[in-house]
């Protein structure tokens, strides 16, 4: 028998490439008798088979959930870290002492709060900086509606990815989605704030006093960096939250959150 295989792989490898697979194997049966269309073969244990298969997650549970409400939980987690990340910023000191969304001065500007320190105006660069978060301190309280629209865009397909993505999946998603609109409608109110609370004058007298001592000509466009400062504290304060449900049941404040999140364990 051993022959017999052994012939007919030989007669196998001497015809044309060309030949068609039916022919090859008729001579083959024709010479040896051995009818390889029949013949099952066995897959070497050295060989190596690449499959790509899609393995569920033993701790995802969506079985009985509907796409409704995996879509529902995860815009009314947003709404929820919207809600309260702005009710967080959008009080006397809501940015200027937390650390995670402080604005600083702008990075361009920076040199200006050394000189103005060496020439003993560090009052000044302070009282600068202090007047950027209450700006967006009081801009981020008519925010949340602007959000809230730009929320109401995220799709079925969207939510069901986003549920099993990493912690701050949705936060992310929302800000690569709706950054450029929010700026749009944002800035006009940011731009209210900073002559509200008196920034506009006073970084204007700051700029000034720098020209002056240094013999410069510095410029910077206050309202759009204060207002993409606002927006991404505004960002920081929903992942924040968005994690907390995620990772924390007694987070989960209402029936549906806990139904949503709950069937996904991190």
């Amino acid at each position: 028998m051993k022959k017999t295989i052994f012939l007919a792989a030989s007669i196998l490898f001497s015809i044309s490439a060309q030949a068609q697979i039916n022919d090859i194997f008729k001579v083959v049966k024709d010479k040896t008798g051995v009818d390889l269309s029949t013949v099952k073969t066995k897959t070497s244990t050295n060989s190596t088979t690449t499959t790509t298969t899609t393995t569920p997650n033993s701790n995802i549970n969506l079985g009985n959930l509907t796409s409704s409400q995996i879509s529902s939980g995860l815009k009314e987690a947003l709404n929820l870290g919207v809600k309260e990340g702005v009710q967080k910023l959008g009080v006397t000191d809501g940015f200027f002492k937390n650390e995670a969304v402080k604005i600083l001065m702008p990075e361009q500007l920076r040199k200006i709060d050394t000189t103005l320190r060496t020439f003993g105006l560090g009052s000044l660069a302070d009282q600068g900086v202090k007047l950027l978060n209450r700006a967006a301190e009081d801009a981020v309280t008519q925010a949340t509606p602007i959000f809230a629209n730009a929320i109401t865009s995220m799709t079925i397909t969207d939510a069901k990815n986003i549920l099993l993505g990493s912690n701050n999946a949705a936060t992310t998603y929302l800000q690569t989605k709706t950054q450029t609109q929010l700026f749009t409608a944002f800035q006009p109110k940011v731009q209210a704030s900073l002559s509200k609370v008196g920034a506009d004058t006073v970084w204007k007298n700051m700029i000034s006093k720098y020209n002056t001592f240094t013999g410069q000509s510095v410029t910077t466009d206050l309202n759009a960096y204060v207002t993409n400062e606002a927006i991404n504290g505004v960002f920081k304060m929903v992942a924040e939250k968005e994690t907390g449900i995620r990772n924390n049941a007694a987070l989960r404040t209402t029936s549906l959150l806990e139904k949503v999140f709950g069937a996904v364990k991190k």
